[in-house]
C-alpha cells in the first residue's frame, strides 16, 4: 500500500454538510492538501479561502491518495462512488484508500468495498459520533473497520477528526457500531424526556432537575450537553428526527436478521415515528419532550435559563 507513503498525502472530500465542513476545516488547519466535492457547491465555496481546491465532480478526486466521503444515506453513497462520474468510476485512476463516514447500512457498505477493491482501493468504514459543536470542541470518536493495516496507516489522519478512533473490526463492524450507537441515543434521549417531564409535573424546573441529574453519578457528557435544549426549548438541528429513525430501521433490521430481541429500541422507535407524524421532522431529536409533554398534559414554555452544554459554551455564547 503507497497512499500514505508521502508525509502529506493528497486528500479528498465528499459531503460538506454541517459535520464535513468542520472536519475538512480540521484537516486543512493541520496543513493538508484537500480538495473537495459537494452536491451543492456554494455551500463548500468558502473552504477555498483557507486553502481548499473545489471540483465540480467526485470522479475528479480519484487521482487522490485518500479520500472521505460523508453523505446522508446508502443510496448517496452508491451515487458518489459507482454513479456518473462517481470516484470510483475513473477508468485510469482510484484513490488508495477510499474512508466513508456515512452512516449507511452493512450491505452497501459491503457493496462498495468490493466494488473499490476490484479498482484497486482500499476502504474502511468509519462513521463518527458527534455533530459541529462536538467535532468544534475536538470530541469527535469514531468507529473503524477494516483491514487492520489500512487503519493503522490511516490513524495519523483520523486522529486529526477527533479525540477518539477504535478499531472494531474487520470489514462492516463499524456500521452495526454505530448503529447500535445510535439506537441507544434515541432510547436515552426518550427516557430522558420522560423523568424530566415526570419531574417538572411535579413541581420541579427542568432546569433544576437536570443540574441534579448531571451532577450525580447517572449525568453524562450526553446529558449536559442536551440540558440547553431540554431547559430553554431550543431545538436548531443537530440531528433530526427522520434521521433517526432511520438508524432504527437499520438497527432493528439487524436485531432482526440476528436474533438479538430489543424490546426498549422497538418502543423508542414508535415514539419516534408518532413524533414526525405529529409534524416534528426538521429540528433536533430532543423535541421528543415536546411530545412526552403533550402525552402527559403538560404544556413545556422556556425557562431562558444560562446553561453551560459542558463543551465549554453556555446557551446563550
Amino acid at each position: 500500500m503507497t497512499y500514505l507513503a508521502v508525509e502529506r498525502p493528497k486528500i479528498g472530500w465528499i459531503g460538506t454538510g454541517r459535520m464535513g465542513l468542520q472536519l475538512v476545516r480540521r484537516l486543512l488547519d493541520a496543513g493538508h492538501d484537500v480538495a473537495l466535492y459537494n452536491r451543492t457547491r456554494a455551500k463548500c465555496e468558502h473552504l477555498a479561502e483557507f486553502g481548499a481546491a473545489i471540483v465540480d465532480r467526485p470522479d475528479q478526486l480519484a487521482d487522490r491518495d485518500v479520500v472521505f466521503v460523508m453523505v446522508s444515506a446508502s443510496a448517496d453513497l452508491e451515487a458518489v462512488t459507482l454513479g456518473p462520474d462517481g470516484v470510483l468510476t475513473d477508468p485510469n485512476h482510484a484513490p488508495g484508500l477510499l474512508i466513508d463516514s456515512s452512516t449507511v447500512s452493512a450491505p452497501a457498505s459491503a457493496h462498495i468495498r468490493a466494488e473499490a477493491a476490484k479498482r484497486g482501493a482500499e476502504f474502511l468504514a468509519a462513521p463518527v459520533s458527534g455533530n459541529p459543536k462536538v467535532v468544534a470542541a475536538g470530541k469527535l470518536t469514531l468507529a473503524v473497520s477494516g483491514p487492520r493495516d489500512a487503519f493503522d496507516q490511516a490513524l495519523p489522519l483520523l486522529e486529526l477528526l477527533g479525540r477518539g478512533v477504535t478499531w472494531v473490526g474487520e470489514e462492516e463492524t463499524a456500521r452495526l457500531v454505530k448503529i447500535a450507537h445510535n439506537i441507544f441515543l434515541g432510547v436515552v434521549t426518550q427516557s430522558l424526556a420522560e423523568i424530566t417531564v415526570l419531574a417538572e409535573k411535579g413541581g420541579c424546573s427542568r432546569e433544576a432537575f437536570l443540574a441534579f441529574l448531571n451532577d450525580s453519578v447517572m449525568g453524562s457528557v450526553f446529558s449536559r450537553y442536551k440540558t440547553p435544549a431540554l431547559v430553554n426549548l431550543d431545538f436548531t438541528p443537530t440531528f433530526t428526527m427522520p434521521l433517526l429513525r432511520k438508524d432504527f430501521d437499520l438497527g432493528l433490521a439487524a436485531a432482526r436478521e440476528l436474533e438479538a430481541p430489543m424490546p426498549l429500541a422497538s418502543a423508542t422507535a414508535q415514539l419516534v415515528a408518532s413524533a414526525i407524524g405529529a409534524g416534528h421532522r426538521d429540528d433536533d431529536f430532543a423535541t421528543l419532550i415536546l411530545e412526552q409533554a403533550r402525552r402527559a398534559g403538560l404544556e413545556l414554555q422556556p425557562e431562558n435559563a444560562r446553561i453551560d452544554d459542558g463543551l465549554g459554551r453556555s446557551d446563550d455564547d
